[in-house]
C-alpha cells in the first residue's frame, strides 16, 4: 500500500512539475539539426569531411523542413523567411563541395547556415 501511495505522490509532483511546458515538437527541424551538428561542429575544427559527404542530405533536410507546416508556436512570417534563406545557403553549400571549393569558404558558409539554424529555432519562436 506504501507503494501504491509513493507512487501516487510521485506522479502527481512530476505533473505539477511539467503542467504549463509545452514542448514544441518540430520532427524536420530535428532532422536538420542533426545533420548540421554532424556537420558544422566538426568543420569547426577544421574537419571538412562530414560536411563534403553530407552536403546533399544537408540540403534535402532543408528542403524538407521549408516544406514542413509550421507549427504554431512559431512566427509564421519570420519563419518561412529564415527557411527561404536557409534552403537558399544549404544549396550554396551543396554546390560549392561539388565545385571543391576551398576549405576556407566551406567553413564560411556552413557557419552562415549555422546562423539561420539557430535564427530559426530561437528568434522565430513566439514569445509565451
Amino acid at each position: 500500500m506504501k507503494k501504491v501511495h509513493l507512487m501516487t505522490v510521485v506522479f502527481v509532483f512530476m505533473s505539477l512539475l511539467t503542467w504549463g511546458q509545452t514542448k514544441i515538437t518540430w520532427v524536420q527541424m530535428d532532422n536538420f539539426h542533426a545533420l548540421m551538428s554532424a556537420t558544422f561542429h566538426p568543420a569547426e575544427e577544421g574537419n571538412l569531411v562530414p560536411l563534403k559527404q553530407k552536403a546533399d542530405s544537408l540540403y534535402k533536410a532543408a528542403k524538407l523542413w521549408k516544406q514542413s507546416p509550421i507549427p504554431p508556436g512559431f512566427k509564421e512570417a519570420e519563419t518561412k523567411a529564415a527557411l527561404k534563406e536557409l534552403l537558399k545557403q544549404c544549396d550554396h553549400i551543396r554546390m560549392a563541395v561539388k565545385e571543391k571549393m576551398p576549405d576556407d569558404h566551406l567553413k564560411k558558409i556552413i557557419s552562415s547556415a549555422h546562423d539561420t539554424f539557430h535564427k530559426i529555432s530561437g528568434e522565430c519562436r513566439k514569445k509565451e
